[in-house]
């Protein structure tokens, strides 16, 4: 990697600059813990929508999409073709719910349906889950930065994740959806400058690429194999993935928490759609780079096919393009840590402080002790992040698989609170119990 530059590093530190001054002038407007966390439930809808795409983002789909893209064709796009279906099961079957009850946690309801207990022990799988995702998605995105900036990985894990609690313990959720709409359009800019440049730089010619793109299959979006090894083909995509993203947009405090910020319930759902819209053509442009990266390449085999882009935005010598592109990757990764951060409070909040410890202080108390379990958890993040710096892949993998073995547990809770008037807590947790060890096993035998 080339020498950063002063112009990359000035646009790199005007935008981290840009997210700290938003941050304290959004926290003049928080003055109690509500405030923090559905900030004053004025937020415009399209607003919330773009915040909710930015989380879902991340920063490693600005690099992972295009390389999915490059070594397997367009037919990856069928994982987020389901978005329409996803999208509407979320909109009828689980934010009304949510929206209606009034609380900023959705745990909250399981409590009221069942008990207790299963309130706490899916309020703890969600903080322990988002804290192993956060921690592996702050360790990531300093890898990234490492190889672009050349700063020490531990130094780009503290300032990523110093930048994250600042804005967030400032402004609450207010900053946290204002700075992912900034953050998805320094990602949306540095996307759309990579495809003008690539286009320009095809030595067939954009048509002449795409005709030879056709001819080898890989423009292809249907893939209809039922052979398990392969992951992209329209059965994973209308099914498997329509359920993940439920999952993801139904049952998802980081994601549901914001649209309970909306004015209306309408407003909420507007959110959703423009999410389900916004998230596919982000999908379609990121899978569309990869597989004209492939062209321009010539197929050409990558140590690590997520540099890719990377690779190309150095030899291409842009003025400020690689500031511009770090500062993407930079957006992307803060609008998930961002949400995480402030979701995780609010659930330490008002699922344990407030209902084990304190139970009737004041909305500043509790404004307090949210910013306090804000700071808190992003220390917890920090602390694997840098583990994670000091040791091989294989703990990112583990921590990744074990988020995903409570992905029914959580559907089917909520679901059957809706939908079942025969479900038990002691059935509930009996089957959450039986399904994770399930899991486990298969996943035992399996390695």
């Amino acid at each position: 990697m080339k020498e950063f530059g002063t112009l990359n590093w000035l646009i790199l530190v005007a935008y981290i600059l840009g997210n700290l001054a938003l941050g304290f002038l959004l926290s003049k407007k928080v003055e109690t813990a509500e405030h923090y966390f559905l900030g004053q439930r004025t937020l415009p809808w399209w607003a919330i929508g773009i915040s909710v795409v930015a989380t879902y983002i991340g920063a490693m789909t600005f690099l992972g999409g295009p390389a999915w893209a490059y070594t397997e064709g367009f037919s990856v796009i069928f994982i987020h073709i389901n978005y329409p279906l996803a999208v509407f099961v979320v909109i009828t079957v689980f934010l009304p719910f949510f929206y209606r009850s009034g609380v900023a946690s959705i745990f909250d309801y399981l409590e009221r349906r069942f008990g207790v207990a299963s309130r706490t022990i899916m309020s703890g799988v969600f903080l322990f889950g988002n804290a192993a995702y956060s921690g592996i998605m702050l360790y990531t995105t300093a890898l990234v930065l490492e190889f672009i900036t050349g700063i020490p990985v531990v130094d780009a894990i503290l300032i990523v994740a110093v930048v994250a609690v600042t804005y967030t313990m400032l402004g609450g959720m207010a900053a946290v959806i204002w700075t992912d709409v900034i953050q998805s359009a320094i990602l949306f800019i540095g996307a759309l400058v990579t495809v003008f440049l690539l286009i320009g730089e095809l030595p067939g010619g954009f048509i002449g690429t795409l005709q030879e793109l056709k001819v080898q299959g890989r423009l292809d979006p249907f893939e209809y194999s039922i052979d398990p090894a392969k992951v992209a083909t329209i059965w994973t995509g209308i099914v498997a993935m329509t359920i993940y993203h439920v999952v993801v947009y139904g049952v998802n405090q980081m994601m549901v928490q914001r649209t309970l910020a909306a004015k209306t319930l309408g407003d909420a759902k507007k959110s959703y759609m423009l999410m389900g819209y916004l998230a596919f053509l982000i999908f379609f442009l990121f899978f569309g780079l990869g597989v004209l990266f492939h062209s321009y390449y010539g197929g050409r085999a990558f140590e690590n096919e997520n540099l890719v882009v990377l690779d190309f935005v150095a030899t291409m010598g842009f003025p400020g393009l690689m500031g511009i592109v770090a500062a993407a990757i930079v957006a992307a990764a803060m609008s998930s840590l961002d949400s995480s951060l402030n979701s995780m409070a609010t659930v330490t909040t008002l699922d344990f402080y407030q209902k084990f410890f304190r139970k009737d202080a004041t909305a500043q108390h509790y404004l307090k002790a949210s910013r306090w379990f804000t700071l808190m958890w992003a220390v917890l993040m920090v602390a694997p992040a840098i583990v994670f710096s000091k040791s091989g892949g294989s703990v990112l993998e583990v921590l990744s698989k074990v988020g995903s073995f409570f992905v029914g547990a959580k559907l089917a809770m909520f679901g059957l609170g809706f939908y079942s008037k025969h479900a038990t807590q002691r059935g509930l947790l009996v089957g959450v119990a039986a399904g994770f060890l399930s899991l486990w096993y298969v996943e035992a035998n399996l390695d």
